[in-house]
């Protein structure tokens, strides 16, 4: 298969998924090595398609469904990670990133995409295999994140279960 069929393929097969695919999945299907699927979202970014890449795969912007949003300001410790994500997919809501404000950087983004116990669980798996320090660590555990869920009155919900335990410094 020529580069260009092969990318034209990845879109195509992405444009058919409504959650991310692993990097790995799509060499095996394409019959390339992981790292070729990597060059090739990079170039297929670079042309302007929109590819996120997450924890668990690669999804196109355009599949992604909108639903209500709201930017969620909390603040824990490491401890407090599994009690703040498990508290927001138990009443609905999705996960979609975590933002910190560094002096030097700016805004930095990392996209989760976490809508359930076991991707949770998964996250935290590679989290501490990773043996990397969280976003937070750089603002002593202050950072946001933009949560979606179904309806405003599950977002609503979501925020005062954060306030209750303490996490929730304000809503953006």
């Amino acid at each position: 298969m020529e580069t260009i069929e092969r990318r034209e393929q990845i879109l195509k097969i992405l444009k058919n998924r409504h959650k991310p695919l692993s990097g790995s999945h799509l060499a095996e299907e394409l019959g390339v090595s992981r790292q070729v699927i990597v060059q090739d979202i990079a170039v297929l970014r670079a042309g302007g398609e929109e590819i996120f890449a997450t924890p668990q795969g690669y999804v196109l912007t355009t599949v992604v469904k909108r639903r209500p949003r709201r930017v969620l300001a909390t603040q824990h410790d490491s401890l407090g990670m599994l009690v703040e994500l498990e508290t927001i997919v138990s009443l609905g809501g999705k996960v979609i990133d975590v933002i910190v404000e560094h002096p030097f950087y700016g805004e930095i983004r990392g996209l989760l995409m976490l809508s359930n116990k076991q991707e949770i669980a998964d996250f935290l798996a590679k989290y501490s295999d990773s043996g990397a320090e969280l976003l937070s660590a750089l603002t002593k555990g202050a950072h946001l994140h933009t949560v979606e869920a179904d309806s405003e009155e599950a977002l609503t919900r979501i925020a005062v279960a954060l306030r209750e335990k303490g996490y929730l410094l304000s809503q953006v």
